[in-house]
Order: structure tokens, then C-alpha cells, then sequence
């Protein structure tokens, strides 16, 4: 259900015959129909759980597409009036062998990876028909009724499967090779790239060995639309797993499929100096999305305080992140549309 006719991008413009072209242009076109900036959208659990999503499980959010894929929608939604330009799939941790463990067959799990696009592309048709009616609305007047919205197709990381904190460490142990990895999400890549969505979004990579692997993946498998790598610091120089951040950004900047490099699930703190870190080794847009400056314990799975800025208080900083080299702007765990609504009014102001 791709609905491209409406939007006055026409994002097929950018991604015409959803060829490789080598999608250089792809991003770079979409941010100037934005303005020359674009938004992210931002935290998906916190939303669903806040709309009464139970997500104690090993499928966390991807749960709900099983349970409550109306609460999903609902969320895109919310986003969406918020003033995001894109929004990402409930697909993170939506994985076939995730999905196998909870006793649902391969193309049962495959199946759900397709609805995960599904329910983000009815979101953005109902958002769209929605402002044609209501033109009145702040998103319309403006940024314009019909402004470029994108579908992102969320892949987590091989932690995030594991559901055991390691896509906070990126330390996967010695049995886990190039690969393994490339072997783990190869199906579940495959689906993704061709169930509608505008592109995919790597999200919270936490080691150069698993970036490696989604580079090669997306050659091997000729996947045609393109897509984003974002990674996650621990300290605003390296990786999660101490790898160094210009190392993983170099191996985004040479793969042609790669339209846009940056950083996610970071608290805010460590944003600036990580832009200009990614600014040393490529040229594509950088995007980041950090997360609300709290500290996820991966034994816990709780959040903690943290010292220094936090998600209440980013949006004063998204001047400073453009200044910096930034061109797309959301938020990640725990961010909420509130954030993003700062965040797109921030850039929508002429001071800006």
C-alpha cells in the first residue's frame, strides 16, 4: 500500500524504480523538499506502553504486532502529528527467529515483519488524508499538508535479539563471526526491503563487525531501496564495544547503498562531538537521534539517571547539532512526541 502520488516529494522522485542510482541522491533530494533538515520520529516503547502495551517480553515492542498492532499505529500517528518526516517500523526486535521461539512458524514470522510496514504505511495514509481535511493544523500550514513522510524499516541489531543487554556492549562472544551475523538477518532484510517501506534503518549498531555485516548484506542481496547505518557511543568516541566510531562510519560512507550515517540511543551529551567525529570520515547526511540521556542496565532492563543533559532539555541543543553538521533530527528511547514536536518547531523557526 505505498501512497507516493500524495506526497508532494512524490518520493518516488527520489527512489525512482527503487533503483540502486547508486541512491546517492536519494536523501540529499528528500532533505531539500524538507527544507534542507528532516525529522525523526522518536521512542516507540515508551508510546506503546504509555497507551497500555504490556511489553514484558523477549519480542518487546514487536510484540504488539501481534497483540495490539492498532496501539502501533496509534503511535506512527501520534509522531506523525507531531511533525516527524519519517517514521521507523515496530520491527527492531521483530526477528523470524525471534518470532520461531515464540511458537510461530517461519511464514507466520515472516508474515509479521511484511505487517510491521503495513501498519506504519496506513499511518501515514490516514495522517495524509487527515490534513487534507484539517488543513488548519500547524504540521500543514507550516511545513505543508502534504510534506515528505517517509517509512524507515526498523532492523535491530543481533543483541536486541538476544534480549540479554548486549546490543548495549556490542561484545557478542567469539563464536559469533561476520557470518553468523550476515546469515542472521539476511531473511529478515530480505523481507523488509521489499514489503514497501522507503528505506531501512540500521539502528543502534553497537560494533564495526556487525556494520560490516549489513554493508555486505546489502550488496549480496542487491537490496534496491536505500538505507540508513546508526550507531551507538558510549562515551561520545567509541562504540558501545570500544570500537572506534570513525572506523564504523567509514564502512557506512563506502557503501553506495548507505544514503545517510549517524548516531542513535546516545544520551545528548555526547551528540556534538560525535557529528563532527562522522564529519572526519563521510559526506552523507548525518542523522542522530539520541535517546534521554538516562542509562539503559542491560541486567536490570531498567533505566537510571544519569548526570548532564537529558531529553527534557535536547530540543535547546538542535541549533547547535545542525551548526555541527547534522541534517535529521528524532529522538530514541524514551522520547516521546512532545520531544519531536520541539524538535520540528525548533527547525521550523525562522530564528533557526
Amino acid at each position: 500500500m505505498r501512497i507516493l502520488s500524495r506526497l508532494s516529494l512524490t518520493v518516488g522522485a527520489m527512489n525512482e524504480a527503487r533503483v540502486p542510482a547508486e541512491t546517492t541522491t536519494f536523501m540529499t533530494d528528500f532533505l531539500r523538499q524538507c527544507g534542507g533538515y528532516g525529522v525523526i520520529d522518536g521512542g516507540l516503547a515508551t508510546e506503546l506502553e504509555r497507551h497500555g502495551a504490556d511489553l514484558n517480553d523477549p519480542l518487546w515492542s514487536a510484540k504488539c504486532l501481534v497483540s495490539s498492532p492498532h496501539i502501533v499505529r496509534r503511535v506512527h500517528l501520534d509522531y506523525l502529528d507531531a511533525g516527524a518526516n519519517i517514521i521507523t517500523t515496530a520491527s527492531y526486535q521483530a526477528t523470524i527467529q525471534g518470532f520461531e521461539a515464540k511458537g510461530f512458524s517461519r511464514d507466520e514470522s515472516e508474515e509479521l515483519l511484511r505487517k510491521s510496514v503495513e501498519i506504519a504505511l496506513e499511518a501515514r495514509e490516514i495522517y495524509l488524508e487527515r490534513c487534507t481535511k484539517d488543513s488548519w493544523d500547524w504540521t500543514a500550514t507550516e511545513r505543508g499538508s502534504t510534506r515528505p513522510i517517509l517509512v524507515a524499516a526498523s532492523v535491530g541489531s543481533y543483541g536486541a535479539y538476544l534480549a540479554d543487554g548486549s546490543e548495549y556492549s556490542g561484545k557478542y562472544g567469539d563464536s559469533v563471526s561476520l557470518e553468523t551475523l550476515k546469515d542472521f538477518h539476511r531473511r529478515r532484510v530480505q523481507i523488509l526491503a521489499n514489503a514497501g517501506a522507503d528505506l531501512i534503518a540500521f539502528e543502534t549498531i553497537p560494533n564495526k563487525l556487525e556494520a560490516q555485516a549489513y554493508a555486505e548484506l546489502l550488496d549480496e542481496e542487491g537490496i534496491e531501496i536505500p538505507a540508513w547505518f546508526s550507531f551507538n557511543s558510549k562515551d561520545g568516541i567509541n562504540m558501545v564495544s570500544g570500537d572506534s566510531i570513525t572506523d564504523c562510519a567509514s564502512i557506512a560512507d563506502a557503501s553506495k547503498r548507505v544514503v545517510a550515517v549517524g548516531i542513535n540511543c546516545t544520551p545528548p551529551r555526547y551528540i556534538h562531538g560525535l557529528i563532527s567525529s562522522i564529519r572526519e570520515v563521510t559526506n552523507k547526511p548525518i542523522l542522530i537521534y539520541p535517546n534521554s540521556g538516562e542509562t539503559y542496565d542491560g541486567e536490570t532492563k531498567q533505566w537510571l539517571k544519569s548526570d548532564g543533559m537529558t531529553g527534557e532539555d535536547f530540543v535547546s541543543y538542535v541549533s547547535k547539532w545542525k551548526e555541527a553538521g547534522a541534517s535529521l533530527f528524532g529522538g530514541c528511547c524514551r522520547t516521546t512526541p512532545n520531544t519531536i514536536q520541539g524538535i520540528a518547531k525548533a527547525l521550523s523557526s525562522k530564528a533557526f
